[in-house]
């Protein structure tokens, strides 16, 4: 079953990064690996995501997590709105079968409306 999910992850076009409560890279997606090449793309996995930003960001990373923590109900946070891009970014909680928390990631839900046809193969 992993490999269903895995396969989810590695098809998505967004950039997801996983990161374990110790703010660890855990995993990266190709289109994350491509999207932060300048930064290391794959050579991140392992690192500390509080060291890709500044204090500011870290202060909220940290919160977040905290309040991710204070209940299996809060599991997603809007965190800021990319106008280049068109996108709205959320901080998303990774929690297991217990709904223990064990991570988070970043989600980027892209606002461009498709342009392909319907079912077009």
């Amino acid at each position: 079953m992993e490999s269903f999910y895995k396969s989810v992850l590695e098809q998505d076009e967004a950039a997801v990064v996983l990161c374990d409560l110790n703010h660890t890279i855990v995993y990266m997606n190709p289109a994350a690996a491509s999207r932060y090449a300048g930064s290391g793309g794959y050579d991140l996995l392992g690192k500390s995501l509080l060291d890709c930003h500044n204090a500011g960001s870290n202060e909220m990373i940290r919160k977040i997590v905290d309040w991710f923590k204070e209940s299996t109900d809060h599991n997603k946070v809007y965190t800021f709105y990319n106008e280049k891009e068109n996108k709205d970014v959320y901080m998303i909680a990774l929690r297991d079968d217990d709904k223990n928390l064990i991570g988070y990631y970043e989600r980027h839900m892209y606002r461009n409306r498709e342009t392909g046809m319907l079912y077009d193969l």
